[in-house]
């Protein structure tokens, strides 16, 4: 089978084209034919070896997490699907998306895809929904504001619809010409961060500070200037590690992408039925995966990007 791998941790301009053995499912396991996958933060964390030590990879690696295809095989116990069925996976950090074939295992993290999808909206979901989802899930206000930093991008864009589906007032940060897609998605307020200090404008709109913080894009001591955005004992919630408390008794969760049983099956509903939109910035062919990623971590993006087969 194709697959993109990496010979051993570099730069994502090392990534290179090979034929690789296909898999075979074990027991408890699925054979799946990609159609699509999506890019993630992740990725360039996996390949370059930025946090070798906490995710170490084997190599030759085949980077992706997220799946979008149809199931080719079954091993032994499985009774949840069926050869031929359309399927939509998070791989976690086994990754293995970007080839033509993928073994995952049968778990909550594996939900049919459904009919009204697109394979690369398919793709799209897992990481980003089940993610938002998770850090929503630790979110312990039920009104009031949140304050989304990185909230145009794959996990953002769905945490700005989450959030106010859960009723919250919802200041997202992100660039001037953002504007309009975050009001899209649901903002009451977009924070052009390269022209204003967040955390005051943050405060002059939620007099006081916002009750949570949702930053999906600073982690360890850098998370100290977002936190400054929330009222004194409010709440910082982020997918990446920092202290576990700020100035002013704000306190911190850190989580990352979950997945209950039936969560991806309810997220993947929602975006078939438009209660969850499914944001795709840019769709690459196989055969370009390598410059996706070369792309995708140094151009600013809205939403997902896809890989399609």
């Amino acid at each position: 089978m194709k697959a993109l791998i990496a010979r051993s941790y570099g730069p994502l301009e090392d990534l290179e084209f090979s034929d690789e053995p296909a898999p075979a499912p074990g027991p408890g396991q699925l054979l799946v034919r990609l159609q699509a996958t999506s890019l993630n933060a992740v990725d360039k964390v996996l390949v370059t070896g930025a946090m070798r030590d906490a995710l170490p990879v084997r190599h030759p690696f085949i980077p992706g997490v997220d799946v979008s295809g149809v199931v080719e095989a079954v091993g032994e116990n499985v009774t949840r699907f069926s050869v031929g069925d359309a399927v939509i996976a998070w791989n976690s950090v086994t990754a293995g998306a970007l080839a033509e074939y993928i073994v995952i295992n049968d778990a909550p993290s594996v939900a049919l895809r459904p009919a009204g999808l697109t394979p690369a909206q398919g793709a799209a979901l897992p990481t980003g929904a089940l993610t938002a989802a998770a850090l929503l899930d630790a979110v312990r206000a039920e009104s009031g504001s949140v304050l989304i930093v990185g909230a145009a991008g794959g996990v953002g864009s769905f945490v700005v619809q989450l959030a106010k589906q859960a009723g919250l007032t919802v200041l997202a940060t992100g660039r001037a010409d953002d504007e309009p897609f975050l009001r899209r998605l649901g903002a009451d307020h977009v924070l052009d961060y390269r022209n204003v200090d967040v955390a005051q404008e943050a405060h002059r709109l939620a007099d006081g500070g916002v009750d949570v913080v949702i930053d999906l894009a600073n982690a360890g001591p850098a998370l100290a200037a977002t936190a400054a955005a929330a009222k004194a004992g409010g709440q910082l919630v982020s997918p990446l590690g920092g202290p576990s408390a700020f100035e002013r008794g704000v306190t911190a969760v850190y989580t990352g992408t979950r997945t209950p049983l039936g969560r991806l099956e309810e997220l993947a509903a929602k975006a078939e039925d438009g209660r969850l939109s499914v944001e795709i910035d840019s769709d690459y062919p196989f055969g370009q995966a390598d410059q996706a990623l070369v792309d995708f971590a140094s151009k600013h993006v809205r939403g997902k990007v896809t890989v399609t087969f």
